[in-house]
């Protein structure tokens, strides 16, 4: 009796082992869930941010995935970047057969990311890309390339539009003067734009209840505008007042760093895919990503969906320009001759791509921008300054506006079709996207 029920205690003792072998294999062999590697990603961004503040633009994440130790006294590279490739790597091997479209475009945008933070850290490290390899990495699109005889016909047809003789910079300068807003009425113009950029998007997109901003200006910046998202719906908007600020500069800057921009952008991710589904990958912004072309291009296409020309026209002449004390007559041209110089947007690629790689020098570009996109030189100079820190960044502006525009009309969104272009851009603002995706 005893030495039976020895027996079968044994057996059971082997079965319970046996068991526990296989659990532990199957924990040792399960692959990660997309959660998970939102963790990880996440956590090593935040640690690789402690490297270059421009890395996380914004975070709205767990507090307690905040880096706790103080940086290293150099860059552990080789660290990051094994994480950042096994993240890549257990991505690639994720089965998403039976994944909603909803999911795989969130795998698809995710693995963009990771591609975008490996280069991150190998520039870094030293590695020098070409100019249209770069934005390729990071921002998962290819600018196009324009000869500069292509913007010399433009500059040809302008000559005919600017009053005066001689450098069109220069007349382009004093011809704007009339259109300055004067700095002590900067800040009741800008915010009359912004509250009425915000009443026009929130007529059409329900926005989080405690959504919210706060405006300073500042100087000595790289940039003329900058959004810094906090999380919970509200956003430090800052304007760079080195340099005189044109009338139509205050719905541009409202719109692009507000509504239906930056601000709405980053609240709509937060709402919709951090808090909603828990995707925690979006809890964080890393600036040299491919959510930087959407970004950028969005903020800047969302100008038009807000104030359509004829509407903007209006509104700037009856509310604007009294703000400023400035005279509307003459607006008319100058929106037009606005339009035209916007032609030669693309420009400021071509001469960025020539100074990053090294093919002109600092003086020879800054000539350039003051040639085809009419910056005063001083201002020219400070724009190089820009190309020096954000590099290839310079496409997301009009290649982002750009193919977003396109993304939006081939939906429905036309100009003629104002209530299906809010729809289709709320769409885009709300949801996994990149530059790729615009064009499929």
């Amino acid at each position: 009796m005893t030495s039976t029920y020895n027996r079968i205690l044994s057996l059971l003792l082997c079965l319970v082992l046996l068991g526990a072998c296989s659990s532990a294999r199957q924990e040792t062999t399960a692959k990660p869930t997309l959660d998970a590697l939102a963790e990880r990603y996440v956590k090593t961004l935040m640690q690789l941010g402690q490297y270059d503040a421009d890395i996380v633009d914004a975070y709205y994440g767990p507090e307690e995935w905040k880096p706790t130790q103080p940086k290293r006294d150099t860059l552990p590279a080789a660290e990051f970047l094994r994480e950042f490739r096994t993240i890549q790597q257990s991505l690639a091997q994720m089965e998403t057969a039976r994944f909603s479209a909803l999911d795989k475009k969130r795998v698809a945008m995710f693995q963009k990311q990771v591609v975008a933070a490996i280069t991150k850290v190998e520039m870094m490290q030293g590695k020098k890309l070409p100019f249209d390899e770069e934005a390729q990495l990071l921002y998962d699109a290819t600018p196009p390339h324009y000869a500069f005889s292509h913007f010399d016909s433009l500059l040809h047809s302008l000559n005919q539009e600017l009053p005066g003789q001689g450098d069109l910079a220069q007349r382009w300068a004093t011809y704007q003067k009339q259109f300055v807003i004067p700095k002590e009425k900067l800040n009741v113009v800008f915010k009359a734009a912004i509250n009425e950029a915000r009443k026009r998007t929130i007529a059409h997109y329900p926005l989080p209840a405690n959504e919210n901003f706060t405006v300073e200006y500042v100087t000595n910046k790289p940039w003329s505008g900058y959004n810094y998202f906090k999380g919970n719906g509200y956003s430090l908007i800052q304007i760079n007042t080195d340099f005189p600020i044109q009338i139509e500069r205050a719905i541009d800057l409202a719109c692009h760093e507000g509504y239906p921009g930056h601000h709405v952008f980053n609240a709509l991710l937060e709402q919709e895919l951090v808090k909603k589904r828990g995707w925690k990958e979006f809890s964080i912004y890393p600036l040299f990503s491919p959510q930087s072309l959407i970004a950028e291009g969005s903020a800047n296409y969302g100008i038009q969906v807000a104030f359509p020309a004829q509407e903007r026209l209006q509104f700037e002449k009856e509310v604007l320009f009294t703000l400023a004390g400035l005279n509307p007559t003459g607006a008319e041209r100058y929106y037009a001759i606005l339009e035209k110089i916007g032609q030669l947007n693309f420009a400021g690629n071509e001469i960025a791509r020539h100074y990053l790689n090294g093919h002109i020098s600092r003086e020879q570009a800054a000539d350039l921008l003051v040639k085809y996109n009419f910056y005063q030189k001083d201002k020219a100079l400070q724009r190089t300054r820009f190309m020096d820190r954000y590099r290839s960044y310079v496409i997301n502006y009009n290649l982002g506006q750009e193919l977003v525009r396109k993304h939006v009309e081939a939906l429905g969104g036309t100009p003629d079709q104002p209530e299906k272009r809010w729809e289709v851009f709320r769409e885009l603002l709300s949801n996994p996207y990149t530059a790729s995706m615009l064009q499929k």
